[in-house]
């Protein structure tokens, strides 16, 4: 490819691994019902073009169509929760778990805080948006 690589990662059996030539946002924290359901938790990811990620054993990758805007992509072996992507965009985002350390990112905001579940508290002084 020739581009620096920036960041990379992949899921907990390594059939699939990523690499990211370019820049990566700040991360955001999703506190939304479906990311509780595909995680067990709030997720925390970051995102970069799609056309400067390169995702290696892509035959492992499943893709879930998880609203009529967006869809998921996870591990067929670990179910590892490795992307979300939504239709007809050139951003692919990256569950920031999946990253090799270090990362050198911070999260810069929480959103969608009004699903949060009842069994935390977000008092880090970092942005919340409902």
């Amino acid at each position: 490819m020739g581009d620096k690589i920036t960041g990379s990662g992949g899921c907990l059996c390594g059939k699939i691994h990523y690499e990211i030539c370019g820049g990566l946002r700040p991360i955001s924290a999703c506190h939304c019902r479906q990311c509780q359901k595909t995680s067990g938790n709030y997720v925390t990811a970051t995102s970069c073009k799609k056309s400067e990620i390169t995702i290696y054993g892509e035959e492992n990758l499943k893709w879930y169509q998880s609203s009529s805007q967006a869809e998921r992509g996870f591990c067929k072996n670990c179910g590892g929760n490795l992307f979300w992507r939504k239709h007809k965009k050139d951003n692919i985002s990256i569950m920031a778990g999946t990253l090799d350390l270090p990362t050198g990112l911070k999260i810069s905001k929480h959103i969608f805080v009004k699903d949060k579940s009842d069994y935390y508290q977000l008092n880090d002084g970092i942005e919340q948006f409902d």
